[in-house]
């Protein structure tokens, strides 16, 4: 199946066969959260997503050296190199150290990411981490003419590095309409050009988080981590780097062009980015006050959702959107989410009481192509997602005794539908212990003995009428060769 995947290419704009770079390992590196506040949504996607990619290469047989960095340093309020440090503010706010910030929202990060059920990186590395590799990057950057120091602070010479590169290429854009997208320097006409961004950035007397280079006391510029970290552990040139959207034209571009102005060779293959988050078709945003937290996901603790919705309905719902589609919430979409995600596990679950025939009525091998098709065509989870409910609508059918199926394919069906949902698709089954759900299941077992006696008693029609009002509250009542269960519809 390697030879078959096929991934799509940022730069090129088109889907290319994929082939590893170093033989043996394919390399990917995602941009991780800044952890200065607790994980949005927006990173969700883009980290749910990349499990995905990480999940199925793994599915494949592939060697993964998946980095995903944490940004505990270096991150001004704005891309250009302006405002406070974002950890020093919040440390002030909250009247902690920085570190104790950054620790902080590392754990809250990594709950939220148990929760959703991601695997965990190869590799999780720092800012702070890294700060020898950054500023040796730099003083090589430097030595190759592409950067220069002013009063300890080191930038980037865009508009130099651009007359042997095209530094737009990832947004296919030309300097000259960067330039005229760009304000005037406003206070900063210690640079040489309006799309200089820094390096290294000169420290103030307050500053609390800095570090001693040849400049001086001072910390690294945010995009140089990146360079540094991927650099440092998949090597000069990796197979695929990503994150959301909204990092191609400033943090990617930046990358590439220090990348490239540092080893003379263009960092990564292939460049994937998740879309956008709206709510109910607008824009997902805090301005907008239609933002919500996983956590006010999970409860339903916010004005916008009707109710809660579990991690996996979540997950699952997001896996029904293509990762370079926009992605809209709405409780109408949660909650057909949740509908499909259950009958997607309960299906898992009855394969087991399926009884073998003589033929199939379902090409259970034709089924299995198409799930790998969807996968090698840029990870359509979608796609991949569609197929599995016809696997379940088989298994549901089979059930009923109104299709068959082989010893054979029963067990390709079932081998298939465990790998791509729980391997690839990254779902698990969600059981509760909660006293509630203890005692729903002690009420049924007791309501199936009565309605066992009463038709013992060949009172067939109460029997009916029981199993009929009982429906009438979402709980379904089957009545097999080995007796009768019980499920919560949805």
């Amino acid at each position: 199946m390697q030879n078959q995947l096929s991934i799509f290419n940022t730069l090129t704009r088109t889907k290319e066969k994929f082939e590893p770079i170093h033989k043996g390992m394919v390399g990917v590196y995602v941009c991780g959260p800044t952890v200065y506040s607790d994980v949005h949504l927006g990173n969700c996607r883009t980290f749910i997503s990349f499990d995905l990619i990480y999940r199925y290469l793994l599915h494949l047989g592939f060697k993964v050296r998946y980095v995903r960095n944490i940004t505990d340093a270096g991150h001004l309020e704005g891309d250009r190199d302006e405002g406070d440090d974002k950890f020093a503010k919040k440390a002030k706010l909250e009247q902690l150290e920085p570190m104790e910030i950054v620790q902080k929202y590392t754990l809250g990060f990594h709950d939220v990411m148990r929760e959703f059920n991601t695997l965990p990186p190869s590799i999780e590395p720092t800012a702070t981490g890294h700060i020898c590799e950054q500023i040796e990057m730099i003083k090589e950057i430097i030595a190759n003419g592409y950067a220069y120091e002013i009063k300890g602070t080191v930038y980037f010479d865009v508009e130099k590095y651009n007359k042997e590169f095209p530094y737009g290429q990832l947004t296919n854009r030309k300097l000259e309409d960067l330039l005229e997208g760009t304000r005037e320097l406003s206070g900063q006409d210690e640079k040489r050009g309006r799309l200089d961004f820094a390096l290294w950035i000169a420290a103030k007397e307050e500053t609390l988080m800095k570090w001693p280079s040849p400049w001086g006391w001072g910390f690294p510029g945010w995009h140089i981590e990146c360079s540094a970290m991927s650099n440092k552990y998949l090597g000069e040139t990796f197979d695929i780097h990503g994150g959301g959207m909204d990092l191609q034209a400033t943090h990617h571009t930046n990358e590439i062009a220090q990348s490239q102005a540092c080893n003379h060779k263009a960092p990564v293959k292939y460049w994937m980015h998740t879309n956008m988050l709206t709510v109910n078709g607008v824009r997902m945003s805090k301005t907008a006050g239609n933002g919500f937290l996983p956590g006010e996901l999970f409860t339903g603790n916010h004005p916008l959702l009707e109710k809660g919705y579990s991690p996996m309905a979540v997950r699952f719902f997001m896996m029904q959107t293509h990762y370079r589609s926009t992605l809209d919430f709405s409780n109408e979409a949660l909650q057909a989410s949740e509908k499909g995600y259950a009958r997607l596990i309960t299906s898992i679950k009855t394969i087991d009481n399926l009884k073998t025939s003589a033929a199939s009525t379902s090409n259970i091998k034709e089924l299995e192509k198409a799930c790998y098709a969807a996968m090698n065509d840029d990870f359509n989870a979608p796609i991949l997602v569609a197929s599995l409910f016809e696997g379940a609508r088989i298994i549901n059918s089979v059930n009923d005794n109104k299709e068959t199926i082989t010893a054979e394919d029963l067990a390709l069906l079932k081998k298939l539908m465990h790998s791509f949902v729980f391997d690839v698709l990254g779902l698990k089954s969600e059981t509760s212990n909660s006293s509630a759900d203890k005692a729903l299941q002690g009420a049924m077992e007791v309501i199936l003995e009565i309605r066992k006696d009463i038709k013992a008693k060949k009172d067939y029609a109460a029997s009916d009428k029981l199993r009929d009002d009982l429906n009438k509250h979402n709980i379904q009542i089957k009545d097999t060769k080995d007796g009768p269960v019980w499920s919560v519809s949805e």
